[in-house]
């Protein structure tokens, strides 16, 4: 069974108990979130669980009111591919 939770860093997704896939973000400034790593375990890959993690953090961005800066390169990736994100996209950092 799939869930995912939130500690100090970021969000974790774990699977029957164990952590295998994380998006680690936090604050950039008082108007940002930086997303700064994404990690799926090979298990998982292939399963558009990467892509739930992005949209778990532009969640909260969009409650929070902020802006992302999409630091690692799989995020930034799919920053670029899902137009749904340019209204949050930080491009200036």
């Amino acid at each position: 069974m799939q869930n995912i939770v939130e500690n100090d860093k970021g969000f974790v997704m774990e699977v029957d108990g164990e952590p295998k896939a994380e998006i680690g973000f936090g604050p950039y400034d008082e108007q940002s979130i930086i997303i700064d790593h994404t990690f799926v375990s090979e298990e998982l890959r292939g399963q558009k669980v990467g892509q739930q993690l992005i949209q778990r953090v532009v969640d909260v961005a969009r409650e929070q009111g902020k802006t992302v800066v999409p630091a690692c390169s799989y995020a930034l990736a799919q920053f670029k591919r899902n137009e749904e994100y340019h209204d949050i996209w930080r491009k200036d950092s």
